[in-house]
């Protein structure tokens, strides 16, 4: 009987891609509230404005990290969602970044369309409250 010739090794080529898990030092740093879930703030990235708030668990925000799009997980629907995926208003990722308490993320985005499913650029768009402005020094 012949036997099949010993498999050759190939040299490991480093890879530029980020790795396919989250890093077990930030996933300690994070608090998720009673369903597992992490708010992740949107936010434009040159012109720094607030698009749109969403959740993410663990693996939503895994997926953000190594595909250069946001992923989203939906509380209502109880499934991960991938941004512009059913609309064509996708989020391209630019930066992530956790907030000093864990409890929240910063995710800076290239928007393209509508940020928000009601069909608005942003979702603070049209309920602004009535609120007395402040001023430094009084």
């Amino acid at each position: 009987m012949q036997q099949s010739p010993e498999p050759q090794s190939t040299p490991e080529i480093p890879s530029t891609q980020p790795s396919l898990e989250v890093p077990a030092e930030v996933l300690a740093m994070l608090k998720h509230d009673g369903a597992g879930l992490v708010a992740a703030i949107i936010q434009q990235f040159d012109s720094k404005e607030v698009l749109m708030l969403g959740w993410m668990d663990n693996e939503a925000l895994r997926r953000t990290l190594t595909s250069g799009r946001v992923t989203f997980y939906s509380r209502s629907r109880q499934e991960y969602w991938r941004k512009g995926d059913t609309s064509g208003h996708a989020q391209y990722v630019k930066t992530v970044a956790l907030d000093c308490d864990g409890d929240a993320l910063l995710i800076t985005v290239d928007q393209v369309g509508a940020a928000c499913h009601t069909g608005t650029h942003t979702c603070f768009d049209a309920r602004k409250l009535t609120a007395v402005v402040g001023n430094r020094g009084e």
